[in-house]
């Protein structure tokens, strides 16, 4: 049972940074109508006004980061009697994504917990103990192991485990290292397993809503990450968008 102390951390500027933009663009709206400014300018704080409070609804009702996560796709991992590594898994929005969708399932919630922990989360308790605390809240803790390394080195056997998630973690590396990565990913799932790969969708109105104000650096079209899942022996078998969301599900 999931219960509200879940905490997944991410900071207020993902979902709330565009508000203040949009008062003080409010501000200069009816400072520009009391003093007789001019169209130009008031056309340019109208734009910046409706920008900013659209986006905000955008990031808080569509993408809605903190919020608690479900599975993009009911075809990932159907058997759900398995063990599940969870690539990159920071405060644990996945790692429970998953667990509660197959309860008979197992996972091993992997980070670095390193410097870009810190960056996306803050600082406070050890990264560990926070996403500890998520699992206890959600009420998967006895099912799932913590484990410290980096995705570009997976310290696993080959074939070690049944599927494969990562949400929102390998879009952060460069090109390189998210080849590295996905090399890594099918490295150590079994054969016939299931790689389900989330990204940030690189949509117009995803961009329009990142603005200038938060950008994310792995936005690449779909057909990149296609190739790059192609050349480790994956096949793609669903691909699709939802709200803020791409995902490449994927059989080695």
């Amino acid at each position: 049972m999931m219960h509200s102390s879940i905490n997944f951390g991410y900071p207020w500027w993902l979902t709330y940074g565009h508000l203040p933009v949009f008062a003080i663009a409010l501000i200069l709206v009816a400072a520009g109508y009391f003093r007789h400014w001019s169209r130009w300018a008031m056309a340019v704080f109208g734009i910046f006004a409706f920008w900013s409070f659209s986006a905000f609804l955008i990031m808080r009702f569509a993408i809605d980061i903190n919020g608690r996560g479900s599975l993009p796709t009911e075809n990932f991992f159907r058997a759900g009697n398995g063990r599940v590594l969870d690539i990159g898994a920071g405060t644990g929005r996945s790692t429970i994504m998953v667990l509660q969708a197959r309860p008979q399932s197992s996972a091993v919630a992997l980070d670095l917990f390193g410097a870009s922990f810190d960056q996306h989360f803050g600082q406070g308790q050890t990264p560990q103990d926070r996403l500890l605390a998520n699992l206890k809240a959600a009420g998967v803790d006895q099912r799932t192991t913590i484990t410290t390394a980096d995705m570009l080195k997976l310290p696993f056997d080959p074939a070690t485990f049944d599927a494969i998630i990562s949400a929102y973690a390998i879009d952060h590396l460069n090109r390189d290292g998210s080849r590295i990565a996905i090399g890594e990913a099918a490295r150590v799932l079994k054969p016939g397993g299931e790689f389900l790969l989330i990204l940030i969708a690189k949509e117009p109105w995803v961009e329009y809503a990142f603005g200038p104000l938060i950008m994310h650096t792995g936005l690449r079209e779909a057909s990149w990450w296609s190739e790059a899942l192609r050349e480790t022996n994956f096949t793609v078998i669903e691909h699709r968008t939802r709200p803020g969301t791409r995902y490449f599900l994927s059989r080695k």
